[in-house]
């Protein structure tokens, strides 16, 4: 999506440029949102079918991997109430932590936790 919404606006700029009659210069912007919506349609089609998928995937790794990952994600957003908390009483402590946390998951590769 990143992708064809950076290309979209320089598209219409240069729809701006080159069209001179304001109606068919709508019509061409009309034209390349409808482009882009079915895009984003596909897409959205494509990852609602890997994720279908994997939910009935006979094999029990697979099919529980997503909730697993997103159990463990719920924890780490829970552990910022007690970090709050250590935060307020011991905020070098609280730093520590953080940055021992931050080494951590930036070993950890991107491609892994990115949905």
């Amino acid at each position: 999506m990143g992708l064809l919404d950076g290309i979209i606006g320089p598209v219409a700029g240069i729809i701006d440029k080159i069209i001179p009659d304001p109606k068919a210069r709508d019509e061409a912007k009309l034209k390349l949102l409808a482009l882009q919506g079915s895009q984003e349609l596909e897409q959205a089609k494509a990852q609602m079918a890997a994720i279908l998928a994997e939910a009935q995937s006979p094999d029990p790794w697979t099919s529980r991997a997503r909730p697993s990952f997103l159990y463990v994600m719920y924890a780490l957003l829970l552990w910022a109430i007690p970090m709050g908390l250590i935060a307020a009483v011991q905020p070098q402590m609280a730093k520590d932590i953080a940055a021992g946390m931050n080494a951590y998951l930036a070993g950890i590769p991107e491609p892994l936790y990115a949905l």
